[in-house]
């Protein structure tokens, strides 16, 4: 059914709140501070707007209402006692600008996490300063760049990047003002080792890696990578994007990375999408901590205080970090404990296994043998349906759809990572609603195309929404 919108339920001197009377008896702003338009804003009682955005976040689609399988998002479920930790009123009404000896409990939390996250990767030493996991790649990066520049080493501008790599690697990369090269992947979907030899020369700063890599494959050789890299003078960095593979399994620093990012809201389970919250820690080889963003939480005769560092990259953000993010992965490590968060990996690698197995009979499988966190079809073994048209088709079994055309590697590309999360039930649900789509491609294949038939808005032309998209109701001057 259509719901109007906001605009549409105005009617003119309609309500919604009732202020009281100030207490400031005289003030004035500014002239230019003043509109001398009035803004054209909905009129509308408290009920409306209460019922109006209460309806819209019914059609919204999260991990709280059922399995949400996107690749290499991991989209984990968030525990509730971590938002409980995160609302607490003696966290929530911290100000980053008080002194550091009246937070001592908040920098407590972001100095253990960082020890925790040391241990479970192998690196020294963890900065919050980063928003987000984009944000934590070109820190990073800076990182690698800067530790070439104090080397006098100034030729080296250039950083190998798989063609499996995700798409903010290269991005990163430009915005740090380096060039990147990309090296193909064997058939195998991993490095092509031959090829990276190839463009090993003294203009190369580093190579930024995932591992597993983006299609769910563990790259096998990564010593051998890492020592090539680092012969050559090169530094490798770590995509912590496909982390949760690994967690209390193997680890980044002893795969010889020497710096990585964290998608802390993704593997230490913050709910996220659509813009936030986020957090991108980077930790580094004991070699380059001196070359971690300012400030950095330091503990010192019992106390904690925020330290600089001359040598330091410099401030990346205005503050120390999305702080409520960090307590929510504190609290869910601690919940796990060390002796449970070796399940993470493990779990994970044997529910995204499980899928590959129970499906790879109706749709193509490029790749055979073992994967890790998330698996990656290339489109159906029969049937005239593209990825599209699953994915599609998948909303009115009632479950977002998985990732789409990503990896490029492949044409029809299907990327399906349950998480550790998800009980053997629901993902026999999902199999189950896969397999009949599937069989739906080859007997009525119109019914795919056409689809969604159940939801709220039926398909879009994609290609429309993302170059015109109408972002607003009505223009407001």
């Amino acid at each position: 059914m259509y719901d109007k919108l906001i605009f549409e339920i105005s009617k003119p001197g309609r309500v919604g709140c009732s202020l009281p009377k100030s207490e400031v008896k005289d003030w004035n702003l500014p002239e230019e501070l003043t509109r001398k338009i009035a803004l054209d804003m909905p009129e509308v009682t408290e009920l409306d707007v209460v019922r109006h955005f209460t309806r819209l976040s019914q059609k919204n689609y999260g991990v709280d209402q059922g399995f949400y399988p996107l690749g290499s998002c991991t989209m984990k479920y968030n525990p509730k006692i971590n938002d409980e930790m995160a609302g607490n009123p003696n966290f929530v009404g911290l100000h980053p600008l008080q002194p550091a000896e009246t937070a001592q409990g908040a920098l407590e939390i972001y100095y253990q996490t960082s020890k925790m996250l040391s241990e479970l990767t192998g690196l020294a030493e963890f900065s919050f300063n980063p928003f987000a996991g984009a944000h934590g790649e070109a820190t990073g990066l800076m990182i690698m760049k800067e530790y070439h520049l104090q080397r006098h080493d100034y030729k080296r501008n250039k950083v190998i990047i798989p063609d499996s790599a995700h798409g903010t690697n290269p991005a990163s990369a430009s915005v740090c003002g380096m060039e990147t090269i990309v090296v193909p992947s064997t058939e195998l979907g991993t490095v092509d080792i031959a090829k990276l030899k190839e463009v090993l020369n003294d203009e190369v700063a580093g190579m930024m890696l995932t591992n597993p890599n983006t299609v769910g494959i563990f790259e096998k050789d990564i010593l051998e990578i890492s020592k090539l890299m680092h012969a050559n003078g090169s530094l490798m960095y770590y995509d912590g994007a496909n982390l949760n593979a690994l967690l209390g399994v193997s680890r980044p620093g002893d795969m010889g990375f020497d710096i990585m990012h964290i998608n802390l809201h993704k593997t230490f389970s913050t709910p996220h999408g659509g813009g936030g919250p986020g957090s991108g820690p980077v930790g580094v080889t004991k070699n380059l901590v001196q070359l971690l963003p300012n400030p950095r939480v330091v503990l010192e005769n019992n106390q904690y205080r925020l330290q600089t560092n001359p040598l330091s990259i410099g401030s990346v953000s205005g503050f120390y970090g999305n702080f409520l993010v960090v307590v929510r992965a504190y609290t869910y490590l601690r919940s796990l404990g060390k002796e449970n968060v070796g399940l993470v990996g493990k779990m994970a690698v044997l529910n995204a296994n499980y899928i590959k197995e129970s499906l790879k009979d109706y749709y193509k499988l490029p790749i055979k043998g073992a994967c890790k966190h998330e698996v990656v079809f290339d489109g159906l073994v029969k049937g005239d349906a593209s990825t599209l048209d699953v994915a599609k088709r998948l909303m009115d079994y009632g479950y977002h759809p998985p990732t789409i055309y990503f990896p490029m590697l492949f044409h029809q590309s299907l990327m399906i990572e349950p998480t550790e999360m998800e009980s053997k039930e629901t993902l026999d649900d999902f199999i189950d609603a896969m397999i009949k789509i599937a069989k739906e491609a080859e007997e009525n294949p119109e019914l795919l195309h056409n689809a969604p038939h159940t939801t709220i808005i039926r398909r879009l032309d994609d290609v429309k929404a993302a170059r015109t998209p109408i972002v607003k109701f009505k223009d407001i001057t």
